[in-house]
């Protein structure tokens, strides 16, 4: 890339989250770019990129330019790519960072789909579908933790992983939560109370599965040279990678076996210049338990096969040996998409995180997860510029 064009993140935004209420996913968006483009000290007049991503309510697009008062934007488009968009729309707005096609871009998620008075399950809840996924629908695989549960039931037959391994997960992770004041479960969770939560859809327990959120995130990218005289410490982008299997609703032989991770996060480490084994802080895409363990065995953490027993053997949580979701992830905290693992990566990476600060977070692997196990994206972060981390 060329000099002093590397990117670096210089401004985070973060709505409140969790059931509120009183506003649409497009006023949680504005805020959120707002919030972030204060935090990096600059202004709306600064930016003239955005990058934008809505959830399951809809509701953000092209129109929060006008709504934001941006004019003359060199790089404006709406993305999708479900749980992976956000590390994608970060690794688009490097691009054009590094080409000198836009200087400051803002990339945003948002999205509202809890209702006051309905249940969390309803937001994600079954759809009418014709053709294909109307038979699924039919023979009972109604919705995605469905299809989840079938990738990780093909797991567990093939490799022996058990429901407590699934567990040490969740309990893991809400201990960081503990620790969190935006988590929205804070309380400990032991293993005994994992087994005791009702089943979803087996071998899913409901702490197996994400938590349904409204709000807002986003992030301002530009080139590490401009981010050194603004308001925040940087955190430079030092590698990134995808991947799109493109076996939606196939049967194939590698279903719950084997993610796109197993290539988006080699690709990232290797532009980095880096391996697993250099990484502090990992920040995993969650929407269940079952995405966390595949994905550390995709990305090399474990060998393929042992993810179950990796995560058993004191390996998760504050007093883990690997630093994995230390906000709390998806399970526990907050879910916005691959916003959750990016706002927290970056918070790591400039040792803003408060009483769950990672001592050692020079290298923070941030993974994004979309459709079921359909998309992903991995970026590479450092508070440290390319060749330092």
């Amino acid at each position: 890339m060329p000099r002093g064009r590397t990117p670096a993140i210089v401004g985070l935004g973060m709505t409140e989250m969790g059931k509120v209420y009183d506003r649409t996913a497009a006023e949680f968006a504005a805020d959120a770019v707002r919030l972030a483009v204060a935090d990096a000290g600059l202004s709306l007049e600064d930016v003239d990129g955005l990058l934008t991503s809505a959830g399951v309510g809809g509701g953000v697009g092209l129109g929060l330019a006008r709504d934001l008062g941006l004019r003359d934007l060199a790089v404006l488009s709406e993305m999708q790519s479900y749980g992976s968009t956000a590390g994608q729309m970060v690794q688009y707005a490097s691009l054009a960072v590094a080409s000198g096609m836009a200087g400051t871009i803002a990339c945003v998620f948002a999205d509202a789909p809890l209702r006051q008075g309905t249940s969390t399950g309803a937001a994600y809840g079954s759809r009418g579908a014709v053709g294909w996924r109307g038979v699924l629908g039919a023979s009972g695989i109604a919705d995605t933790t469905s299809m989840y549960a079938l990738a990780a039931r093909r797991h567990m037959d093939t490799y022996g992983t058990t429901q407590d391994q699934l567990g040490h997960i969740a309990v893991g992770q809400r201990a960081w939560a503990g620790m969190n004041p935006r988590a929205q479960f804070r309380d400990p969770l032991t293993l005994e109370q994992y087994h005791a939560s009702r089943w979803i859809t087996e071998p899913f327990h409901l702490l197996d599965c994400c938590l349904v959120s409204n709000g807002g995130i986003a992030v301002v990218v530009t080139s590490a040279e401009r981010a050194g005289s603004l308001a925040r410490p940087p955190v430079h982008v030092h590698g990134w990678g995808q991947a799109h299997p493109g076996r939606s609703l196939l049967r194939h032989e590698n279903f719950g076996l084997v993610s796109g991770a197993a290539r988006s996060g080699p690709a990232a480490l290797a532009m980095a210049g880096l391996s697993v084994s250099d990484v502090d802080v990992v920040e995993l895409y969650d929407c269940y338990t079952f995405t966390v363990l595949i994905t550390l065995e995709d990305y090399g953490f474990c060998p393929k096969g042992e993810g179950g027993r990796f995560v058993a053997d004191g390996t998760l949580g504050p007093d883990g040996k690997l630093k994995v979701n230390t906000g709390g992830g998806q399970l526990s905290s907050y879910y916005l998409w691959g916003m959750t693992p990016l706002s927290e990566a970056v918070l790591q990476a400039r040792g803003e995180a408060g009483e769950r600060q990672v001592a050692d977070h020079d290298v923070v692997l941030v993974s994004g997860n979309g459709g079921v196990l359909d998309h992903h994206s991995t970026l590479v972060l450092s508070p440290h510029a390319p060749g330092r981390a």
